[in-house]
């Protein structure tokens, strides 16, 4: 009887510290003063009350990894089938470039210093561990911890929990290092951004149809959304195993590959959202209309939803014991990572949105250390009427950036490759390819920012 509740029990066990977090976020004063979500707060309180702690919930380790692996396809599959329309498209081309340097940025430093305490001190460790300083810190726990475990099946010792770790220090410098940045900060650029508040910006614009939730219909809106979602990933599960099977005969190589697109499932699942939205919205432009059509507002909620049970089950999972290992490191590179990620950050900002300095510091450093959540409560805390245009480049920027991150997921295939088939000479390809990339994605931010300057001139 128990084994058939087990899945249930977790998803309960979450439900309630999340209600307990929320609780505590509005009737304490200092969690309620600080930018920190409320599902890191329940995360933190899950990982207390877990069983390496004080043993009061019999949480399963495994279960709440597979709920963290799930929930971050269904939100993202849920975000990539919404419809927006897009106005600023110059500088949501450059926030998407953007986030991705400061990606490659911490794969440079991460994976640096993974190599270097290999050489010297860790001559067992993974060096590829490094690479989950960017999924951790940009990405969050739900892509550190899918990339991480596929690497444990390969033979990485703790990858999954090692992701976990990080994103959970990430939010760390998101939220309490944030604060303190921010006070920082607003000595500096308050004056500067204060003068632009009345300075209007292109707005992110959502399509919603008069009659887009019936009534009275047979079957409820939100079912319709989810059973589109549903469908989406049974598409995504297909592809994935099916091309699983069919690279394994490849040979270790191809088992390697393989086993990592089971890893990027939330990925290939937004890429058939996206496609299904194209596809839905030129037929809408000939004239044929469904009976139903995905909901924006009811997408959103399903994605908050996702990734609010997603980022508390991430940190419940997060395995104290296993990271004694791997304490000194992990504080090395996600140190170094963070302080980094702060110095790009106030650098790059005023040369490519000099209009909105201060919120677009925050909002970016925001989201590479912790999620587009922590980088929109940092904004809206000096820019509480989002007049900047901040929200834009960080919600379409995320989109666009897609595109130019897609050759930073081919790059982190290659130390697990060298690793599998002992060939260490792979970890310096991995390291150059680093550098080329990001040399490539700043210099072409530079680029256009002064081509978009001499026009403005």
């Amino acid at each position: 009887m128990t084994g058939t509740w087990d899945f249930v029990l977790d998803f309960i066990y979450i439900s309630i510290i999340l209600a307990i977090a929320t609780v505590f976020k509005t009737r304490i004063p200092i969690l309620n003063k600080l930018i920190i979500p409320t599902s890191m707060i329940a995360g933190f309180i899950g990982l207390l009350l877990g069983e390496e702690l004080l043993g009061i919930i019999p949480f399963d380790q495994d279960m709440l990894g597979n709920l963290v692996y799930h929930l971050m396809a269904i939100g993202f599959i849920a975000l990539s089938l919404k419809e927006r329309n897009m106005e600023n498209t110059p500088g949501v081309m450059n926030a998407g470039m953007l986030i991705v340097t400061g990606y490659v940025l911490q794969g440079i430093i991460g994976f640096g210093l993974f190599l270097l305490l290999v050489e010297t001190i860790y001559p067992d460790f993974f060096p590829g561990i490094g690479l989950l300083l960017p999924l951790g810190f940009g990405q969050g726990p739900g892509q550190a911890f899918s990339i991480g475990t596929q690497w444990q099946e390969l033979g990485v010792t703790g990858g999954g929990n090692l992701g976990l770790t990080i994103a959970g220090i990430g939010f760390i410098w998101a939220t309490l290092v944030g604060i303190i940045f921010m006070n920082l900060l607003a000595k500096r650029y308050r004056t500067a951004s204060k003068s632009k508040q009345d300075t209007t910006h292109d707005k992110l614009v959502e399509k919603m149809e008069p009659d887009e939730i019936p009534l009275g219909d047979a079957i409820d809106k939100l079912t319709f959304q989810v059973a589109l979602i549903g469908t989406i990933y049974f598409i995504t599960y297909i592809t994935i195993y099916g091309l699983s099977d069919l690279l394994s005969p490849i040979g270790a190589f191809g088992e390697t590959l393989g086993q990592l697109l089971i890893g990027f499932h939330f990925i290939i699942g937004s890429l058939y959202a996206v496609l299904f939205r194209i596809i839905l919205n030129k037929l809408k432009n000939r004239g044929f209309k469904l009976e139903h059509t995905p909901n924006n507002y009811l997408l959103q909620r399903i994605a908050g939803f996702s990734f609010d049970y997603m980022i508390a089950a991430a940190i419940t999972a997060i395995s104290i014991y296993a990271l004694q290992d791997y304490l000194l490191p992990v504080v090395i590179i996600t140190t170094a990572g963070g302080l980094i990620t702060i110095l790009f950050f106030v650098w790059i900002i005023p040369r490519v949105y000099p209009e909105d300095v201060l919120p677009n510091i925050l909002g970016f450093y925001g989201m590479q250390t912790g999620t587009i959540s922590t980088g929109m409560a940092l904004v809206k805390a000096v820019d509480p009427k989002f007049r900047s245009n901040t929200t834009d480049n960080l919600v379409m920027g995320s989109g666009t950036a897609l595109l130019f991150g897609f050759p930073l997921l081919l790059i982190l295939n290659i130390p697990v490759v060298g690793y599998v088939q002992n060939q260490p000479i792979m970890y310096v390809y991995t390291m150059l390819a680093l550098i080329i990339y990001f040399a490539a994605l700043l210099g072409g931010i530079l680029w256009r920012t002064r081509k978009k300057n001499k026009i403005r001139s």
